[in-house]
């Protein structure tokens, strides 16, 4: 789950991170009324969507007077902003964050995630914040210092000593930077984060260091621990058909391809999206109806994929391990007729009741194309498309 960058801000602010004062806003009126609470002559219009880049997209503007501040908002208000992380489509903007300008000396970078490799958590800094910190990473990795916390312990004094000299924080503003990092990994700890990004962490001209963006992922297995995160969930930043496919308990993702996949397991399903690549094609979606499919859930899984119009064609993929094959083929069957399917359908399934699953799929009647093999489905299927 992701969250806005006001709300980001929010969240840090409750664990003792200083940031700027902002309001958000859903209109231009209440930007200009923001900006004139805050008061100031210098104030900062930010879209606030689920993507970075948004500065370089148009979506950040400096405003030195409530005029401008309205002229920005009403730009900035309704326009698909397009990032690198949006993609060419873009985000349509509902929501602005008026801030505080702030007196920027310095521009770094800091981020808190978890390291599977040595399941631990990695906090990372760099003394090149800002917009091109991807860049960065690309060209330059040996200008972002890591270290790596155990759990059990907790950051150190040392760990984030060695993160502020190591990015260049003056002498004198090392003892707050230390704070802002030993603040960040609690706060990432505590609110059960994936993600928990500053960029840019900034050195003010009076030598304070603040947070002047806020990047957060949490981990939806956790969610139920966090009712006050929950609340900040934005529905409009989510695609309406994996919204649909939640309330189903069914793991979809919406892609660019034109073969729709319904498979039961993660790992099979990754693996049905490689073959279909593999073979040629591309597919629409990632879609994982788990170990406990009924028909309602299969029914709905077509559903979805059928509302994409670039799907033309579906491959269903099955392991019959917990899940039965003649529980799915029941599914299939009574989903296709359902949707009064009208694209090429493929099934490949195998394990528990195969046989009985096929049996119902071959007296249905419906022009299902059958598979033994993940290649042979995958071929059969980009054949059927083309």
């Amino acid at each position: 789950m992701k969250i806005h960058e006001y709300q980001g801000k929010e969240i840090l602010r409750k664990f003792g991170v200083a940031t700027p004062r902002g309001i958000p806003c859903f209109s231009v009126d209440e930007a200009v009324k923001a900006a004139e609470k805050l008061g100031g002559k210098v104030w900062v219009v930010k879209a606030q969507i689920h993507a970075g880049g948004r500065g370089k997209g148009g979506g950040v503007k400096l405003a030195k007077s409530l005029h401008e501040v309205q002229e920005y908002a009403g730009a900035i208000l309704g326009m698909q902003l397009k990032t690198h992380q949006t993609g060419p489509e873009g985000q349509p903007v509902h929501r602005l964050l008026i801030e505080d300008g702030a007196d920027i000396k310095k521009e770094y970078y800091c981020a808190a995630l978890t390291d599977r490799a040595t399941q631990k958590v990695a906090m990372m800094a760099s003394s090149e914040g800002g917009m091109d910190i991807e860049e960065v990473a690309h060209k330059t990795p040996e200008k972002i210092i890591k270290v790596f916390i155990d759990p059990l312990v907790g950051i150190t004094d040392a760990q984030a000593q060695e993160l502020a000299a190591g990015i260049g924080v003056p002498a004198a503003s090392q003892a707050q930077a230390i704070d802002t990092f030993k603040k960040l990994y609690t706060c990432y700890m505590e609110t059960d984060a994936t993600l928990a990004e500053i960029n840019p962490l900034i050195l003010e001209g009076n030598g304070n260091i603040k947070a002047l963006d806020a990047k957060f992922n949490f981990d939806s297995n956790a969610l139920y621990r966090h009712p006050d995160i929950v609340a900040y969930r934005d529905l409009d930043e989510e695609n309406a058909d994996e919204i649909e496919a939640s309330k189903y308990d069914l793991a979809y993702i919406s892609l660019d391809g034109n073969i729709g996949c319904l498979v039961n397991g993660a790992g099979l399903a990754m693996a049905t999206m490689d073959t279909i690549k593999l073979f040629g094609a591309e597919p629409a979606n990632f879609l994982d109806v788990g170990g406990g499919a009924t028909t309602e859930k299969v029914t709905e899984a077509f559903k979805i994929m059928l509302k994409n119009p670039k799907v033309k064609g579906i491959l269903v993929n099955i392991f019959g391990g917990i899940m039965r094959c003649d529980t799915i083929a029941e599914g299939i069957v009574a989903a296709a007729r359902e949707t009064k399917l009208s694209v090429p359908l493929v099934v490949r399934m195998k394990g528990t009741n195969e046989d009985i699953g096929k049996k119902i799929l071959k007296d249905s009647g419906l022009p299902i194309i059958p598979a033994d093999t993940m290649a042979e489905a995958a071929t059969k299927i980009v054949a059927a498309v083309k």
